[in-house]
This record gives structure tokens, sequence and C-alpha cells, in this order.
């Protein structure tokens, strides 16, 4: 499973991330392939690239919470793959062999040095990657990790990782307050690309891994007794401001860039978003209000009188984002026009204009084709092709400009105030404390907006050559508008729910949190109708269908989510038949490391074997309201 990375990869990823400069690790009289040491803070760059792996893997969770469409990971989009592939199995590759002994490395000698600055930003790293890679893969190797000369690795249950995750949080919080003897000049500023040596930020980063651990732990029965107050805790000395988010600078450049890997994975450059990934019909009924209204008798959606083309559905009586009366102020989400694409305006030559902007047409495609239920999702860039680049009208091969997170410059986004925020509003509200959850929820959405227009770079008026469709002053005027409306500061606090700190959550994570939008829909099981502690065969699915919870029901989370096996119209499609039915809870380790020759490990996996064709719907220790069952 884990290969302990030799010294010469160390330095090559420290040149590839373009560091320092020759000087500083290059001596003639010493063996360059075998130095006696490496300085902890050339490991830095090559550790903090490496979270790029986790906009691979949004691949295949982006597919599974309905926030993408995909003609390439169909397997994850119908929440069935087998055993058989690396793909999925990016997170599982970074964490333990890229950053791997690169990070333990870094940790241990700079605590020996006490190089505390070093050590804690290392330990807060090691926190959150783990954090991340528990959530997604369940059980992991914690103690056989790093040991040398092993041959097999055991694995740990989810809750023991949970606990190591804060211990380690904790511990960078207490190594990061230190006083630092150590003068390091500019060779932790230079090459740190998250927060650029700033301590009093990667404090805050420490605690929002603290706190967003925590909160997938929100439906527990012991969540109010036992994490609810250490989240509180923790979230209130974390992120406070869009400027405490968590990224990763990507230094873009497209063909001219000395590496492709310069380039954002989803910049225009790679191409890693052709028409092979699309926005969901889910994302845009929730980011423009149109969530339809179903016939419970039938499944069917009920047809709108009179005919309408853009609408042709009847809409659900409570929309949770923001409806369709464009007309009426503060109705309107603005950040359907920076987050979701449209092939309206191809021009770009209403970028301010607001009517124009309020009435553009968006389309989603389906699970795994483009072709959604009233028209085509266009790419992620927004043109209407086979490809990224081609479109309508004509486009250089390569224009170099993208939009939003789509660029090649763009940076990874690891974590954000917004999404802190929400975990805490989740919290209070758990709690009862209702007045605190609500101001925590508008202060959530707020922070969303600011991050939104943060990295809006419009196009060029007539010009048909990428960027976004808004200027940030137009964003900005509509986002005062919205956050000032009847669906956040003017939401009355009796019609405030829990779907509203979720939804909005869900948005503010399109689609960089994919991973942790999934955390949420399996902690509150899709929304699943059953009765007892979790579902199960014959209560909340059956090797046919799934049974939701009706978009009517006060207690349903996310409304209009429905898996593909659900009863509703536009996804009768059964899962594969080795789910028996369940819907995917985790996915399985990497292939080409697990089960090549850790079989025996995975083997004695519970309460599902890691080798059983259904290992994936194995429900992972945060969404049980109790302990694991593990007999």
């Amino acid at each position: 499973m884990i290969k302990k990375i030799s010294l010469p990869v160390i330095l090559l990823a420290s040149l590839l991330f373009f560091t320092t400069s020759c000087e500083d690790y290059l001596d003639v009289n010493e063996n360059i392939d075998a130095p006696a040491a490496v300085e902890g803070y050339l490991y830095l760059a090559g550790i903090q690239q490496a979270y790029n792996g986790m906009y691979w893997d949004v691949r295949a969770t982006g597919p599974l919470t309905q926030m993408m469409g995909t003609s390439s990971y169909t397997t994850f989009a119908t929440h069935y793959y087998s055993a058989g592939s690396d793909a999925g199995g990016e997170m599982w590759r970074f964490i333990y062999w890229l950053q791997g002994m690169n990070l333990e490395n870094l940790i241990n000698q700079s605590v020996d040095n006490e190089e505390w600055t070093l050590a804690g930003i290392g330990m807060a790293m090691k926190a959150f990657s783990w954090d991340q890679m528990t959530k997604y893969h369940g059980e992991l190797i914690l103690k056989d990790a790093f040991v040398p000369g092993l041959l097999s690795h055991r694995y740990d249950y989810q809750d023991t990782v949970y606990t190591a995750v804060r211990n380690w949080a904790y511990k960078a919080i207490e190594y990061l307050e230190k006083p630092d003897p150590i003068n390091y000049g500019t060779k932790i500023s230079a090459n740190d690309y998250i927060y650029k040596g700033d301590k009093s930020k990667w404090i805050k980063f420490a605690y929002a891994v603290i706190a967003n651990n925590l909160a997938s732990l929100s439906n527990k029965s012991d969540f109010t007794t036992k994490y609810a107050q250490e989240l509180i805790n923790a979230a209130n000395k974390s992120f406070q401001t869009f400027a405490d988010d968590a990224t990763v600078t990507v230094g873009g450049g497209g063909a001219a860039a000395a590496q492709s890997a310069y380039n954002n994975f989803w910049g225009t450059f790679r191409g890693n978003l052709s028409r092979v990934y699309w926005q969901h019909e889910y994302a845009v009924q929730v980011f423009t209000g149109s969530v339809p209204r179903y016939d419970e008798s039938t499944g069917n959606k009920i047809a709108a009188v009179p005919a309408n083309t853009y609408y042709p559905y009847e809409l659900a009586a409570q929309q949770i984002i923001c409806d369709t009366l464009v007309s009426q102020t503060g109705r309107y989400d603005p950040r359907v026009a920076v987050k979701l694409a449209t092939i309206d305006d191809p021009n770009y030559e209403n970028l301010s204009n607001i009517s124009h902007i309020k009435r553009r047409k968006y389309y989603g495609g389906a699970t795994t084709g483009f072709t959604g239920p009233i028209g085509q999702a266009p790419s992620y860039y927004g043109r209407n092709s086979s490809s990224a680049y081609a479109g309508t009208p004509t486009v250089p091969a390569h224009d170099g400009s993208g939009r939003w997170l789509y660029r090649d410059n763009a940076p990874y986004i690891l974590m954000t105030c917004a999404q802190i925020k929400f975990c805490l509003a989740e919290a209070y509200f758990k709690m009862g404390m209702k007045t605190e959850a609500f101001a925590a929820f508008k202060a959530g959405v707020r922070a969303d907006l600011d991050f939104t227009a943060n990295y809006i770079t419009p196009g060029s008026a007539g010009k048909p050559e990428g960027g976004d469709k808004i200027t940030k002053a137009t964003f900005t005027t509509l986002a005062t508008e919205y956050a000032t409306g009847p669906y956040v500061d003017g939401l009355p606090s009796a019609d405030f729910s829990l779907s509203h700190i979720m939804m909005q959550k869900w948005v503010s994570l399109y689609p960089w949190g994919a991973c942790e939008a999934w955390v949420d829909m399996r902690k509150y099981h899709y929304d699943l109708a059953y009765t007892g502690d979790y579902p199960a065969s014959g209560n909340g699915w059956t090797l046919q269908t799934v049974t939701h919870k009706w978009d009517s029901n006060p207690a349903k989370v996310f409304k209009g989510l429905y898996l593909l096996p659900a009863e509703v119209q536009g996804r009768r499609t059964a899962f594969n038949t080795f789910n028996e039915g369940s819907p995917c809870y985790r996915i399985r380790p990497r292939y080409n490391s697990e089960y090549m020759w850790n079989k025996p490990s995975l083997e004695s996996l519970k309460p599902i074997s890691g080798l059983a064709p259904n290992y994936q719907c194995s429900i992972p220790w945060f969404a049980y309201p109790g302990a694991m069952p593990l007999q």
C-alpha cells in the first residue's frame, strides 16, 4: 500500500513546483542523489501541490452528489463500481504516497529541530488530509501506515482515525502557538502556497479541520452531548471571513507553462472538464429555484399550466435557495451566473445588464447523458460542443480564459469560511439554539457570496473568448439584494429549517467541495425513507428501488434529491445487482495497492468485507447513529 518516496523524488518535486533557487540545495561536494538531510521547507511546495488530487476525485463524488453528470465515471454516477480500477483512487495515492513520508519527514525533523512553525503547518496539513481520506474511504491503514519492513498493513476503524485527526489538529495548534526560535527569512513564505507562512491563519485552519471533522458526526445520537460544543468552540476560533479561506495557489500559464501540471486541473488547457462532465439537472433546479413538484401517488412531475417551454413542470411550493420570480428584488441568486454554465450571451455583450443576466437560461444533464429533461447541458466553459475548446461561435483551439474556478490559474479550494459557518449553523440548530443557528447561516451565505465574487474574471464585451459572463460590480449589487432578500435575511425565523442550512452549504461547496457534500448526503442517508437507526434492505431500499422521503416531508433535508432507482420520473433505473439495492457509501481503497497485495487485511473488514462486491455500500462509522456494528 505505502511506498516510501525517495529523496531524489522529493527534490524533483521541489524543482517541479518552482520553490527555490538551485543554491538552496545543490552542492557539488555532496552526493545530490543521497544528501545527508533535506531542509524542512523544501518539502512544502510538493506536499501542497499534491492537493490537486482532490479535484481528480471530484470526478467520482461530483456525480455521486448530483452536482455533475458524466459519461466517463458512469460507474460512480450509478453507485456501483468494481475493485478492478484506480479510478477514484487519487486521494489514496497522494496522501499515502505523494505526501506520505515527505510529510512525515517534514513534521518529525521540524519537531527535532524545534522549528515549530514548520512542524505546525505540517501537522495541520496531515490532519486535513487524513480527515478527507477517511470520509472518502472509511477504514484506513493508520497505525501500520509508515512502519518500515511490513509486507501487509492492518486497517484501523474510522472512530480511531477520527480521534487521530483531531489530536493532530490540536497538536498543530500547540506547535504554532509556541515561540519559534528560528529565523526562516523567506523560506516558508516563498514555499507555502496556501498561507505564505501566516501562523495566525494556519491556526484558524487547524481549528477549521476540527470543526469540519466533527460536523460529519452531526446525525449521531450522541452529537449534542459529545461533539457539538467542541465543534462550536473550534468553529468560533477558525475562519471568520472569506479572506481566511484555504486555497492552493496555482501558477497557470497555459501552453507557456513549463509543466502542464502548473495549470489548474479544471482549466481549459488541461481539458479535464470537457463534455464528459457537465452540470447535473439537480444542480440547475437548486440554483434556479425550479425544483419540480411530484405527484406523490405516481412519482411523475406535474405538467405546468399554462404550458411553459423552459419551466415545463409545476414547481414545488417551497424552494430553499431562490425562486423564479426574478423581477422581484432579492429572489434571484447571482451565484448561478458564476457557478453554472450557460450558452446565453455568447459574445459577452451583457456583462452588466441585470435584466438580461436574470433571464439567462440554464440547462442540466442527466446522470450519464448530457441531455436533461428540458435541454442539453453545455460544457463547464459555457459552450455547446463535444470539446471544451471549440464552440458556437468558433474560438481559438485554446483561448486560455476559462471562467471562475475553471481557469488555468484558478487556485485549488480546500476549505472556506462559508463551509465552516454552515457547520456551525448545523451544530447550533441541533442543539436547539435557533437564533445562533440563523446568525451563522446568514454569515455562511454572505461568506459564499464573497468567495464566489473573489474569483470572477469577466470576459471582454463583444468577444466570444471565455471568462465570466458577469462583472464583479454587477454580481456584488445582486449579491447584496439576495442577502437582504427573502431567502436569507428576510427568511422568516419560523420557516428556517435544517434544509436551509444544508442546501446552502451544498451550493457553497459546488462543485469543488463535492467530497464534503457527499459526507452530508450520506450522514442523512440520502433522505431515504426508513425506520430504525439506519436504512437497510427492505427498509429504505429493495433490489429494484430506493424509497425516498417526499419533498413535502419536513424531515427531508435535500429537497428535490432523488437517487436513480427512486420511483419518480427520470430516476427509474435500478442499481447494479451487486449493490443489493443499497446506494454507495464509500470509495474503495486504491486498486493498484490494496487489491494487488493487501487482500487479507481488506477481507477482514466488518461488517462488509473489503473483498465483497458490495463493499462500496458499507456504511461508515460517521453515518451510524451509534457504534459501528462489527459482528
